[in-house]
């Protein structure tokens, strides 16, 4: 059994590694999700959802900055694995550098980051950490 989010954010690791300013990675519905948090708190540039007969796609621009170039993306790493889930309640979700990143939690109320869950005050499983 392969781990699909793992696989996701492993591409998009390896594209800010070499610099690549487009990546595309199968689409599902989390992965749609958790394209959207990204883009949604400046990690990435945009993101398009392409449909296909046999396997729809995410084509996602990575974030550089103009200057300097570095990625906006610093670290993008999966916190629940399939052998290993983590669950947190609304009081336990982890801060990812005290506040400055953003942790993904799967709640019973959709894909969220953490702060909207301890707003919401509902726990649920932790998928990443963004800085």
């Amino acid at each position: 059994m392969s781990d699909s989010i793992g696989s996701f954010l492993t591409r998009i690791r390896n594209a800010v590694g070499a610099n690549h300013r487009v990546v595309e990675v199968p689409a599902s519905n989390l992965k749609k999700r958790i394209t959207e948090i990204l883009h949604d708190q400046g990690f990435i540039l945009s993101y398009k959802f392409i449909e296909d007969k046999v396997q729809d796609k995410i084509k996602i621009a990575l974030k550089y900055d103009a200057l300097s170039g570095t990625p906006a993306i610093t670290s993008i790493q999966r916190a629940s694995t399939p052998g290993l889930r983590m669950y947190k309640g609304s009081g336990e979700i982890p801060r990812v550098i005290n506040g400055l990143g953003v942790a993904i939690v799967s709640t019973s109320k959709g894909v969220m980051t953490d702060k909207q869950a301890r707003k919401e005050n509902v726990g649920g499983e932790v998928v990443c950490y963004v800085h």
